[in-house]
């Protein structure tokens, strides 16, 4: 099974990888990254945002990267997980 360190690690190189051109610059928000059902749930948004938590400097949309702990796959999540990231169970 993969470390949180790990996980979070893996994850970030996965952002940097899928980061657009035409996007602003984004960082994963550590404050709100948490373990869900096997998945290390990892938020991310704009530096700007990060930054400065001012709602008007948020990205709509993101949907977190999902890290598998057991099968050490990193991806996007998608809609039908959305109850994993509003509501986190232990």
């Amino acid at each position: 099974m993969m470390e949180q360190d790990e996980a979070l690690h893996l994850a970030a190189g996965f952002l940097a990888h899928s980061q657009r051109d035409d996007e602003p610059p984004l960082a994963i928000d550590a404050e709100r990254v948490r373990e869900s059902n096997g998945l290390l749930i990892v938020p991310y948004n704009s530096v700007q945002y990060l930054a400065s938590r001012d709602a008007r400097e948020q990205l709509l949309d993101c949907w977190p990267i999902l890290v598998d702990l057991a099968l050490e796959d990193v991806r996007f999540g998608n809609l039908d997980e959305r109850y994993l990231w509003r509501r986190p169970s232990t």
